[in-house]
């Protein structure tokens, strides 16, 4: 016999899933902090300054 379901519970569960899907590719995309991004910006800038300090003039 099959298990009896309660439809209530199972359509919260179901919308709770999706929620932390969407809550997971929001942390994803938004998670950085002020800091971080900041911190991220001066490294690709250093980077830069570094790359253009090494080219050989012709």
């Amino acid at each position: 016999m099959a298990e009896v379901v309660n439809l209530n519970r199972a359509r919260k569960a179901k919308a709770r899933a999706a929620a932390q899907a969407t809550a997971a590719a929001n942390r994803v995309a938004f998670g950085r902090t002020g800091a971080e991004k900041r911190a991220a910006k001066a490294e690709a800038e250093r980077q830069v300054r570094a790359l253009d300090g090494a080219k050989l003039d012709d």
